[in-house]
């Protein structure tokens, strides 16, 4: 059955789109991640212009943060604190992201702007997440338990302008937080990202923070950027497809239910390996589309005039 989409000016099989949202909302479950990096991409494959994809996916990855901060703040494992300062940085960010955005798309470079922003971001990140997630599986293959390092200071605990954070029990200064949050945002407002399997490490690695408080403090403020950056675009340049966005979180969220279930049967090695592999094939499917030529190619020539 076929659905117009007004805003992509395509018309979709609706079972396709919900097959799209019930696939990101299954991974989303079984890896737990907001699925903005693989929404995206995947709505780019079937005719929706990078525009649209960016602007209307970010509504999924809301819809999933906060159901995910929900069930977070029930265990009292958010840092509201944190998540301010890293939501300033975030908009701050965003703001930054929407211009470059708006500023290619007069330039008529937006498709291919967010297109290369996809190939060189996921595969650096797809690479880094394969390596790691490979040791951790030799190292369990080969009885060697794993290496865990205490937490030591380093350089960002040396900057001013420092903040207690009680709920992460650091007290640490608040330009990193600011910095990583700004750069979450500048992501979410060009490619439509959470921004988390970024913003989790550095939260955990950089800022030192306990993990037990990482995931809904990043949901907290995943869920404000992502919803400040499709109503940016909504209002700067019309690219949000109510429609679209509506069928793929209700697909979505269904997706997750069973997602999560599949997630909870496989180590943590597994998924991590599983989701890396997942992470570069998306990018290597974005780098070929780019690359390869299409099937007819069209060529435009002044006419002679009668």
């Amino acid at each position: 059955m076929q659905l117009y989409l007004p805003i992509a000016e395509i018309s979709a099989n609706i079972f396709l789109i919900l097959g799209i949202g019930g696939i990101v909302g299954f991974l989303s479950g079984m890896f737990g991640v907001g699925g903005g990096f693989l929404i995206t991409p995947l709505l780019f494959f079937v005719g929706v212009p990078p525009a649209v994809a960016v602007a209307t996916g970010a509504n999924q990855v809301v819809a999933s943060s906060v159901s995910g901060v929900l069930a977070q703040m029930k265990r009292k494992a958010v840092d509201f604190r944190m998540g301010t300062v890293l939501l300033v940085g975030g908009f701050g960010g965003s703001i930054i992201g929407i211009w470059v955005f708006e500023w290619m798309k007069r330039l008529g470079q937006v498709d291919l702007f967010v297109q290369l922003s996809y190939v060189l971001f996921l595969g650096v990140i797809g690479a880094m997440m394969f390596q790691e997630s490979l040791r951790a599986l030799l190292r369990n293959r080969d009885g060697k338990a794993p290496i865990r390092r205490a937490h030591s200071h380093n350089w960002v605990h040396g900057l001013p302008f420092k903040m207690k954070f009680r709920a992460s029990g650091l007290y640490i200064s608040v330009i990193p937080p600011v910095l990583i949050g700004a750069l979450v945002g500048f992501l979410a407002a060009i490619m439509g990202v959470g921004g988390g399997f970024l913003l989790v490490p550095a939260m955990i690695y950089l800022l030192g923070m306990p993990t037990k408080v990482v995931i809904g403090t990043s949901l907290f403020q995943i869920i404000f950027v992502s919803a400040f950056t499709t109503l940016m675009h909504s209002v700067n340049s019309h690219s949000v497809d109510l429609m679209l966005a509506l069928l793929l979180i209700f697909s979505g969220v269904i997706g997750a239910q069973f997602g999560a279930q599949i997630g909870l049967k496989l180590k943590a090695e597994q998924l991590r390996i599983l989701l890396s592999l997942l992470v570069l094939a998306v990018s290597l499917r974005i780098a070929a589309d780019l690359l390869l030529q299409p099937d007819q190619l069209y060529s435009v020539t002044p006419g002679a005039m009668p």
